[in-house]
C-alpha cells in the first residue's frame, strides 16, 4: 500500500469508529448551483431550533445572496498562516475541536491545505472533527470526486487537481444533490450571481455551455443515486426494500420472434429504467454444424441489435433450456422474464413434460414475473 493510500485508510478508519459525528454532504454539478447557500439556510434553521451550529469555513465567492445568509450564524475565526511572503487564511481545526459545537459547516471539502498544516487535505480535517464526535455539513462539486475525474476532463477539457477519494463519500450519512437545469444555471451566471460580470462571457464560452452542464448534471444525479442505493442496501432490511426491476429476454434462432422479444423487452427496460439481458441457449440441434448460414447470420444480427439497444448478451450451450433460464434469472437477480409466443407444437411438448411446471414453480417461489410477448 502506498503512503497516500495508507493516509487515506488511516482517516477512514478513524471516522468509522463508534461515536463519530454525523456527516452530510451537498453535491452539485458545478459552481453556482447553491450548495453553500443551502448549507447556510440549514444552519439558520438549526439555530431557530436551539441547535449549536457554527461556521468552521465558508466560501461565499462574494455572492450577495450567500453573503447575506452568513449574518447571524456563529463564526469560528480562521487562523492566519504566513506562506511564501503572503498572509493566508485557513480553517482553524484546533479551535473547532476546542469549541466542540454540535454541528459545524465546512465548505470546499476538496480544498488542499496550506503546506505545514496538520493535515494535507480539508477532508482529513473533517474526518478528525467526525472522530471527535462533531457533526459536519460539507459541500463538493462533482468534478472533485476521484473516480469521475477523467469523465469530467473529457466533458470540460479541464483536469481538476483538487480531488477527494470516493471512499470519503462512503463516510457520509447523507448525500444531497443540489440541482438546477442548464438554463437556470446559465441565467444565474448572466445575472452575475456566480461570477463577477467581467468573467461571464469567458465562462459562457468555456465551462458554462448547455451540453457540458447537462452531462455534468447527469454525473451528479448518478452519483447521488448510487449513494442512496447503497444506503438502502445497508440500512433497510432486504424484505422491506423496493425491487429494482431487471428483465431477461429469452430468444431462440427464430429470427422474427427474437427481434420482437428484444425490442419489446428493451422498451420495458427503458420505461422502468432497468437493466436487461438477452439469453440465447444453443441446444445440440442448433450447433454450428447443424443450422444453416442464414439462421446463424440472423442470430448474430439479433444479438448485435440487443447490444445496440443496451442489453447485455448471455450465451450458453445446454440441452435443458428451462434450467438455464432459471439459473440465469437467479444469478442476475432478474424480476421479469420475457419470452416469445410459442408455436402450437411447443405447447404440445411443454404439456408432455414437466419443464414448464418446473419453470413456473421456481419463478413463483422467487417472485419472478413471466411475460409471453405476442
Amino acid at each position: 500500500m502506498t503512503d497516500k493510500a495508507q493516509s487515506v485508510q488511516h482517516f477512514l478508519d478513524l471516522a468509522n469508529r463508534d461515536g463519530r459525528g454525523k456527516f452530510k454532504i451537498y453535491i452539485g454539478m458545478s459552481a453556482g448551483v447553491g450548495k453553500t447557500y443551502r448549507m447556510l439556510q440549514e444552519a439558520h434553521a438549526m439555530l431557530r431550533n436551539g441547535i449549536n451550529v457554527q461556521i468552521g469555513y465558508i466560501e461565499t465567492h462574494n455572492r450577495a445572496e450567500t453573503q447575506a445568509l452568513v449574518e447571524g450564524v456563529p463564526f469560528i475565526p480562521r487562523k492566519q498562516v504566513f506562506y511564501k511572503g503572503k498572509m493566508l487564511e485557513e480553517m482553524d481545526l484546533s479551535a473547532i475541536l476546542l469549541l466542540n459545537p454540535d454541528w459545524v459547516i465546512v465548505d470546499e471539502l476538496a480544498h488542499t491545505n496550506i503546506p505545514g498544516s496538520k493535515n494535507e487535505k480539508r477532508w482529513q480535517d473533517v474526518t478528525a472533527l467526525l472522530y471527535a464526535g462533531i457533526n459536519v455539513i460539507s459541500a463538493i462539486n462533482i468534478q472533485h470526486i476521484e473516480s469521475i475525474n477523467q469523465e469530467v476532463k473529457s466533458i470540460t477539457g479541464i483536469e481538476v487537481t483538487e480531488r477527494i477519494p470516493d471512499s470519503v463519500l462512503l463516510m457520509a450519512d447523507e448525500v444531497v444533490n443540489i440541482d438546477l437545469t442548464a438554463d437556470e444555471l446559465i441565467t444565474r451566471l448572466k445575472e452575475g450571481k456566480i461570477y463577477d460580470k467581467s468573467k461571464v462571457e469567458t465562462a459562457l464560452k468555456n465551462f458554462f455551455q448547455a451540453d457540458k452542464i447537462l452531462q455534468l448534471r447527469e454525473l451528479a444525479l448518478k452519483e447521488v443515486t448510487t449513494q442512496v442505493e447503497r444506503k438502502v442496501v445497508t440500512e433497510i432490511p432486504r424484505s422491506l426494500q423496493l425491487r429494482h426491476e431487471s428483465f431477461l429476454a429469452c430468444i431462440s434462432t427464430n429470427d422474427e420472434i427474437a427481434r420482437k422479444v428484444i425490442r419489446k423487452t428493451a422498451r420495458l427496460a427503458a420505461y422502468y429504467h432497468a437493466t436487461w439481458y438477452v439469453l440465447y441457449v444453443q441446444t445440440p440441434s442448433e450447433s454450428v454444424s447443424k443450422i444453416n448460414l442464414a439462421t446463424q447470420r440472423h442470430l448474430i444480427n439479433n444479438l448485435k441489435l440487443a447490444t445496440e439497444l443496451g442489453g447485455e448478451v448471455i450465451q450458453a450451450q445446454d440441452v435443458n433450456v428451462a434450467q438455464v433460464i432459471i439459473d440465469t434469472a437467479l444469478a442476475k437477480e432478474v424480476t421479469t422474464i420475457c419470452i416469445g409466443k410459442p408455436h402450437i407444437s411447443l405447447f404440445r411438448i411443454i404439456l408432455r413434460t414437466n419443464i414448464f411446471n418446473q419453470l413456473l414453480k421456481t419463478l413463483t417461489s422467487n417472485d419472478i414475473d413471466l411475460i409471453i410477448l405476442s
